[in-house]
């Protein structure tokens, strides 16, 4: 049992019988007692309401309770006893916080079940249940498309269900084999086309053409080909079949699949048409210029690897970090660059020229490179290499911490999510065949309609009122 001090207040409401009023309460097994003077705070909760009506009839106290033992005026509620050790704070404190392990949506049931104002929670125990709730509508969102992929809808016609095949076999190879195998594939060719690029700088694999300039190998440029044009055939399906062409073509992944396939055409349009408009030797400037955009087919990978994915959400939420970072840098630079700049004038063989290029040697030094292209030659220049080299490592490390903590939470997040995504579907099939089956036995009685059975692992999902379930699947 509790111990709670006994409080009274002038100003509480209710008769004077109520605030004398001892009710023993029984939570989960849980024994307390509470006095009516408290409870009286705030006399539009459950406990107030019990309080102020425990002298009254057996109905009105069986609404508010699960049950009542008249000989130890005792009463019983069936609900979580750690949950409400935190609720009954507020009758105390004015406030409420969750202790570590309780799953917010279920403490927010408990609040909704005692009629206490979530408004009473904590700044950080409203954050925590945002969010949840965040996380439960993204898995509604997730089970939601994958339901609507599998049932499709009735009104479409023809055209409508073939771009949503396709769409589904290019865009979810978890969908069916096949789609996993096409996935498979589009890996392979961007590792094939990137491995062909840097192959193809290689002078021994290089041949001449009829002007003696070295060009990749005619087996390297049909492979570069085929690679392309199963680029292309990929890009224009995705495109065909997208459900919203205009978010399609402005999506940052697309942005990359185009700049991906459109050196390629460019360089084989001035190939072709190039030598009319031009002379020869600019034509191989512009088509060796837009060679170097073939390296952003290597961020193609992004689209099939999760773990990209993570790593791209981690740095984007990290900009702040990463601010921090380059501004440390930046200033240290500038610092060390202009001390170590002003320390080696006084040696005739100096590297250091200006600040400007002592800019360089800064950089490299913090970050500990020191490529040795430039160094200090003075007892105080080395004195001040030492110290910015400390402080490089001091201010890259520091901001290193929040960024991977960034990493791993979103990446374990999505782990629960698909989990939790996994569950649902499952949960949901299983409930579908024992539906069908139940059905199927009441038919011969003329039962008609849904039952299923409900369990405390429910959430509010997909059902058309959208309250499918009611507990959090995440919260485990």
């Amino acid at each position: 049992m509790w111990g709670m001090p006994r409080m009274r207040y002038a100003n509480c409401h209710g008769s004077e019988a109520s605030e004398e009023t001892e009710i023993v309460v029984n939570i989960g097994g849980v024994r307390q007692v509470l006095h009516g003077d408290i409870l009286n705070r705030y006399p539009e909760t459950r406990l107030a309401e019990l309080a102020n009506c425990s002298s009254g009839g057996y109905d009105a106290i069986f609404s508010l309770c699960d049950d009542y033992d008249p000989a130890r005026k005792e009463f019983y509620f069936d609900r979580d006893p750690g949950a409400f050790k935190c609720i009954i704070d507020v009758y105390y404190f004015g406030e409420i916080h969750m202790k570590r392990g309780v799953c917010p949506i279920c403490f927010q049931k408990e609040l909704e079940f005692w009629k206490i104002d979530p408004s009473f929670l904590d700044d950080c125990c409203k954050s925590n249940l945002s969010e949840k709730k965040e996380e439960l509508q993204e898995i509604a969102n997730r089970v939601q498309l994958i339901l609507d992929d599998l049932e499709g809808d009735p009104s479409d016609d023809r055209w409508q269900k073939c771009q949503k095949f396709i769409w589904k076999f290019l865009e979810k190879p978890e969908s069916s084999l096949p789609a996993r195998v096409v996935a498979i594939m589009s890996f392979l060719f961007i590792l094939i086309s990137s491995v062909v690029m840097c192959v193809g700088t290689i002078p021994e694999l290089q041949v001449e053409d009829a002007e003696g300039n070295h060009v990749e190998h005619p087996t390297l440029d049909a492979i570069e080909t085929v690679c392309i044009g199963w680029f292309t055939i990929e890009y224009i399906l995705r495109l065909i079949s997208s459900p919203n062409k205009v978010h399609f073509a402005f999506s940052f992944m697309n942005i990359i699949d185009v700049l991906a396939i459109m050196p390629f055409y460019v360089s084989l349009s001035l190939t072709y048409l190039g030598n009319k408009m031009m002379e020869l030797s600019n034509v191989q400037q512009a088509i060796q210029a837009l060679r170097i955009m073939r390296i952003a087919r290597i961020f193609k990978l992004a689209r099939h690897s999760s773990g990209l994915q993570t790593l791209t959400y981690a740095l984007k939420m990290s900009f702040k970090e990463l601010g921090l970072l380059l501004m440390y840098l930046a200033m240290g630079i500038f610092v060390f660059s202009a001390v170590g700049y002003t320390m080696e004038q006084s040696h005739p063989e100096t590297l250091f020229k200006s600040i400007p290029q002592s800019f360089w040697w800064a950089i490299i030094t913090m970050t500990t490179v020191g490529y040795g292209d430039i160094y200090p030659k003075t007892t105080l220049g080395k004195c001040n290499a030492a110290i910015s080299f400390l402080c490089g490592v001091i201010a890259i490390a520091l901001p290193i911490h929040p960024i991977i903590n960034n990493f791993v939470k979103y990446y374990d997040k999505q782990r629960v999510l698909e989990t939790a995504t996994k569950h649902e579907l499952d949960l949901m099939e299983l409930h579908s065949i024992e539906g069908k089956e139940r059905k199927e036995s009441n038919a011969a009685a003329g039962l008609n309609g849904r039952n299923l059975s409900q369990s405390d692992s429910y959430i509010p999902l997909l059902s058309d009122a959208k309250q499918h379930r009611t507990r959090l699947q995440s919260c485990k």
